[in-house]
């Protein structure tokens, strides 16, 4: 075939032109899961102009409700505490909170169990602004034994709170209910109805809860939980209903449950649904992490919503497990990859470490002096004032440098409960490796030191959450030669509905204290 010149050129640039113009191929940006680490249970989330807020579950923690913030649903900011006094009336179970905003004020209700009678309750509390913490106003629901996992959703205008019922008392099923609130949000106004109950035969039959609710076009969708949310036996999954009406009449989606567990992330559920800005529908839940499981504790992962618009509902765009790596929500943010890891040396940083304690004892007393994390006696449990780090992932090592005292056992701890923990200390000259186990106090090891060591470091290794290997050294001398090592497994140390806490702790007579001159984290 002859061509022509002139023919040829204008074929090949308008090839080339075409070739151009194509737009170049689309790069997808992915996150990984979890996007909150650690222990941070039924997360609720908020959009407020371009920033997400959310609050998770403390269990037995306090300060009570960790808050979280991100413009992009994957980088998460901790902001500080919901309560960083708790509540008088309260004693713990500081659970399900559910953020709400409206008008320039943000609401948190959550469940407490009130220190009266120990039942489980709904409280309210809010804020102006939430990194300045929350007033509390006391309860808003108490419903006969049980009244916990509060949801809050506005339509034409009225508030209406929903929540779970009956978990606690014989002979009747459990149920979500739903009441109408007053206009400021403070108290229950309406009779309550019935929304959902738990199907006692089917994949719910170990309860229905966690609901999050939300519009979209003609009807009002429900994400809810069921069976068992806690332990190393859960079976969390996920189901979801919907209605014309928020008082219902309910229906639940044929192919429930929606969502399950499988070798990656264990046991989903209870969560809220988030809508971003171009309209993509996220569920922001918990989940257990398949390697640490129980010992790090129900993580916050991020889930995406699909539907189909046919049937108008809605299913999880990765399948019915939780994904391990998903398309991003936006365009990520621009900040650096969070490791967790912290090294504070107190004669020179001023970095904050955000530390937590057992509420069910009065807040430890503590003060950075300058030159040492100075932590008091007084504690009547055996494993002593404690302050805790929550644990991000399994395999870590934690460490504490102290001044070594005569009349003080200053400790490195993991930490379950008061009547779960295991400590590793030095004081008096010795080195005492110690557990309490079922609230009996034991001593598995001891090692004399001389008293001319004064500066020690205390440390544990940590791999998958389960095995510990402990150990000591003197600052400025030769580890290999002075350090004494301790390996065991400690299966036990997580609690039903929370991982454990590591940290420091100290023992000895009221009033004395406790010097910390360093604290190290690092994970693997």
């Amino acid at each position: 075939m002859k061509f022509l010149p002139g023919v040829f050129l204008f074929t090949w640039m308008f090839a080339v032109q075409a070739f151009a113009q194509r737009p170049a191929p689309t790069r997808v940006i992915t996150y990984r899961n979890p996007v909150i680490a650690g222990d941070f249970a039924d997360p609720s989330v908020v959009r407020v102009g371009d920033t997400y807020y959310a609050v998770g579950t403390s269990s037995e923690w306090g300060p009570a409700y960790p808050i979280y913030s991100s413009k992009d649903l994957v980088n998460w900011e901790y902001v500080g505490p919901v309560f960083a006094e708790l509540p008088k009336w309260t004693m713990g179970s500081y659970w399900a909170p559910e953020l709400f905003y409206r008008n320039g004020t943000f609401f948190m209700y959550y469940t407490a169990r009130r220190r009266a009678d120990k039942q489980s309750v709904i409280g309210v509390a809010t804020s102006k602004d939430l990194r300045k913490g929350f007033k509390d106003h006391g309860i808003i629901i108490e419903w006969t034994k049980e009244a916990i996992d509060a949801f809050v959703v506005e339509d034409k205008g009225k508030l209406f709170i929903t929540w779970k019922a009956y978990g606690l008392d014989k002979d009747r099923g459990i149920e979500l209910l739903g009441a109408e609130l007053s206009p400021d949000g403070l108290k229950v106004t309406g009779k309550e109805f019935s929304l959902i109950k738990a199907d006692p035969t089917g994949w719910e039959s170990g309860g229905a809860e966690g609901q999050a609710i939300f519009k979209r076009g003609n009807y009002w969708y429900m994400l809810y939980s069921g069976n068992a949310c806690c332990g190393d036996r859960c079976d969390y999954q996920v189901g979801v209903a919907r209605a014309e009406k928020l008082q219902g009449p309910w229906v639940k989606y044929s192919g429930n449950p929606v969502l399950f567990g499988d070798d990656a992330w264990k046991c989903p559920g209870h969560g809220t649904v988030v809508v971003t800005p171009d309209r993509r529908y996220f569920y922001l839940h918990h989940a257990y992490n398949g390697i640490d499981f129980t010992f790090a504790g129900r993580q916050g992962v991020l889930s995406e919503l699909v539907w189909d618009e046919t049937t108008h509902w809605p299913a999880f765009r990765y399948g019915k497990t939780t994904p391990i790596q998903a398309e991003a929500p936006a365009v990520l943010a621009t900040t650096p990859p969070q490791t967790h890891n912290f090294s504070v040396n107190y004669d020179r940083d001023t970095l904050k470490l955000p530390w937590v304690f057992d509420a069910g004892f009065p807040k430890p007393k503590y003060e950075v002096t300058g030159s040492a994390l100075v932590l008091e006696c007084g504690n009547p449990a055996r494993t002593g004032n404690f302050l805790g780090q929550t644990i991000r992932k399994g395999t870590y090592t934690f460490a504490a440098e102290v001044i070594m005292k005569d009349d003080v056992m200053q400790n490195v701890v993991i930490y379950g409960d008061a009547q779960n923990a295991i400590g590793y200390g030095a004081g008096n000259n010795r080195i005492e490796l110690w557990q309490v186990k079922d609230g009996v106090y034991e001593v598995l090891k001891t090692q004399n030191i001389p008293d001319k060591y004064n500066n020690i470091r205390l440390e544990l290794q940590s791999r998958f959450g389960r095995f510990y290997t402990f150990s000591w050294a003197v600052k400025g001398q030769k580890i290999d030669s002075l350090t004494s090592a301790v390996q065991m497994e400690i299966p036990w140390l997580p609690r039903w509905d929370r991982a454990p806490r590591v940290g420091i702790s100290v023992t000895g007579n009221a009033g004395l204290k406790g010097e910390i001159k360093a604290v190290e984290m690092k994970y693997d």
